[in-house]
């Protein structure tokens, strides 16, 4: 009979010790599970909407225009009563000016706001002597010395000093070839051009 009061004694110790270990790491988890989320991704305010992107579009009491749109390979994007809208060419703020002036014709002083919710048309290829080659999608301005480091730097292998640039401007077919060495050291600066969309870069 003692030994089994005893027993139930030390089951009573163990099962108290164990419950402020739990409580704590529950205190632990909570907050984690209660972090909110980004809802969306942040782009730079210089940042110009291109075919692909996604857009919230949110006018204030009016829910009949607010909705998330995506900009078609036109260019422009389709909202009630005012239909097609050019959206690529603009930043968000220049954007909204435009719907701000359209709704005018519908709502009385139109509170407009625009949101990059998806910035998917701003695309620069790499290929070459780069750790990481392929297409990736930049939120804000980059230039040549930034870019590098996002693809993983370069190979044993690669000519750093013929690095060549192809850009497509006006409807021509532009090619710059780029020193990166002397970008580093200083002695070229102005080769650090600022990546545009559609830039293919090649790293021999």
């Amino acid at each position: 009979m003692r030994k089994l009061f005893g027993f139930g004694i030390i089951v009573a110790l163990i099962f108290l010790a164990c419950v402020p270990m739990a409580f704590s790491q529950e205190d632990k988890e909570g907050p984690e599970k209660k972090k909110p989320q980004p809802q969306w991704i942040p782009v730079s305010d210089s940042y110009v909407i291109g075919p692909e992107d996604v857009l919230s579009i949110h006018v204030w009491k009016e829910e009949a225009f607010s909705r998330t749109v995506p900009v078609r390979m036109d260019g422009k994007i389709s909202l009630p009563l005012i239909d097609d809208v050019q959206a690529a060419g603009f930043t968000a703020r220049q954007l909204k000016e435009v719907l701000t002036t359209k709704l005018k014709e519908f709502v009385e002083n139109p509170n407009v706001s625009v949101t990059v919710a998806e910035a998917n048309s701003f695309k620069v290829f790499i290929s070459g002597q780069v750790r990481s080659p392929g297409v990736y999608r930049l939120r804000s301005e980059t230039s040549l010395l930034q870019f590098i480091p996002m693809v993983g730097g370069f190979t044993d292998w690669a000519n750093q000093k013929k690095i060549l640039i192809i850009r497509k401007e006006g409807g021509q077919e532009k090619r710059f070839t780029i020193n990166y060495k002397k970008i580093l050291s200083g002695k070229d600066p102005d080769s650090n051009i600022i990546l545009k969309t559609g830039d293919t870069i090649i790293v021999p």
